[in-house]
């Protein structure tokens, strides 16, 4: 263990009075240090710290005042999956008179005359929310109908029924299921775009594979944004093949060991934010100039996310293969993009997706890390708006919102 690993350690240690026991300190740590970097592994060496604790609750406690991310809300509403968990949602609707001129796969599908305007769906990542859409969200407001939902036991929407009352895993099938409680409730009627980060992506895929008549009749369009189809067990998280394969036999146990004891977790989380924050942002961001505020945005979702429900969801990401799933989007317009320095859902992860939809805009960005459509959204949003084009989700030559950029080096992909 390196010497900043061991300070992380000692940290937590004290915090949760255990120093007493230091395999078993070592071994809470270890995982909690990893698991809130949203999927990645337990035991990564923590950077020095050169910057004081209390400058730095300071800085947070500025950052979350000042920040305007995850502000933005929509009209609210609720979709009730099928055991009973009270799925969260906002729609931002627009001027029905804005609707543009029908493109030649919505004339195939509706005639003439669509029912409704296109509807864009937007489904998170793991330990987020719906509001890491926000400069996407921002920037179509006006233009085109979004719906952005919250997935079981994260942001608004309510614990998993069936994980808190019977003990059953969640399934990236699940949250498939979840998706479609979500639009069958928000959007019943109409064309849609579904657009999907990281687990939100799985999630898109899950849903294709079991409702392929709903991608047939009424997805016109799929945008997949730092994801994987599978063999997501053979990801390094940028560690030591040494390193990972022994988090690998450990963290399962460990995790189920962790959600059993989450008070005693989350009291040692709070007690070393600045450790977190540091772990974080090394899983989160490519960039080293990421807006701070941009980045403490991120780093809020992923510590609002309790290690109970981080703990039920890890296990479904080592079982989750939608390859076969990815044929129902071929004839579609696909939008597949990564950060090229992503360490939890690696580009080639991308590449592969691509490679079995040739058909597909395949957009990877330099200086870009799994939280890319944060990072570099003015990327994301030029080439979300061009896939809503050629969708005809909105006019062609029709403008989305500002957006801005998170950093200085950001670049075209």
């Amino acid at each position: 263990m390196s010497e900043s690993s061991a300070e992380a350690v000692a940290a937590v240690a004290s915090a949760t009075g255990a120093a007493g026991n230091w395999r078993r300190a070592t071994g809470l740590a270890g995982a909690a240090i990893g698991v809130v970097a949203a999927g990645a592994a337990a035991g990564v060496a923590i950077e020095r710290l050169t910057v004081g604790r209390g400058m730095r609750k300071k800085a947070r406690l500025a950052l979350d005042s000042a920040g305007p991310y995850g502000s933005l809300r929509g009209v609210p509403g609720t979709a009730t999956a099928e055991d009973g968990t009270e799925l969260y949602y906002e729609v931002d609707d627009v001027d029905p008179e804005a609707v543009p001129a029908l493109g030649p796969r919505r004339r195939r599908l509706f005639g003439r005359k669509a029912p409704a305007p296109v509807t864009v769906v937007f489904s998170h990542g793991y330990c987020l929310s719906q509001d890491s859409w926000h400069f996407q969200r921002a920037a179509l407001r006006g233009v085109v109908r979004t719906v952005h939902w919250d997935q079981r036991s994260h942001g608004r929407s309510g614990r998993g029924v069936q994980q808190v009352r019977d003990g059953v895993p969640v399934s990236i099938d699940q949250l498939g299921r979840d998706l479609k409680a979500v639009i069958d409730a928000a959007v019943p009627t109409g064309p849609i775009v579904l657009v999907g980060h990281s687990m939100g992506g799985m999630t898109v895929m899950a849903l294709a594979d079991q409702y392929p008549e709903l991608v047939r009749d009424r997805v016109v369009a799929v945008a997949l944004v730092g994801t994987s189809s599978g063999r997501l067990g053979e990801v390094n998280f940028g560690l030591p093949v040494a390193g990972v394969n022994a988090v690998r036999r450990v963290l399962p146990g460990v995790l189920k060991a962790l959600g059993q004891q989450a008070a005693l977790v989350e009291k040692g989380r709070r007690a070393t934010a600045d450790l977190f924050a540091g772990v974080i942002k090394r899983y989160s961001f490519a960039s080293r100039d990421v807006d701070p505020a941009v980045a403490r945005f991120a780093e809020r979702m992923i510590e609002g996310t309790p290690i109970d429900v981080v703990a039920e969801f890890y296990p479904a990401f080592t079982d989750h293969d939608k390859t076969g799933a990815l044929e129902h989007f071929a004839q579609l317009p696909v939008l597949v993009l990564a950060g090229i320095g992503d360490l939890v859902t690696p580009s080639e992860h991308s590449e592969a997706i691509a490679d079995l939809l040739p058909d597909a805009e395949l957009v990877l960005v330099p200086d870009a890390g799994h939280l890319v459509m944060l990072e570099h959204p003015e990327v994301v949003t030029d080439r979300l708006a061009d896939l809503l084009t050629r969708a005809g989700a909105v006019p062609a030559g029709a403008t989305v919102g500002g957006y801005g950029s998170t950093s200085s080096s950001a670049q075209p992909g």
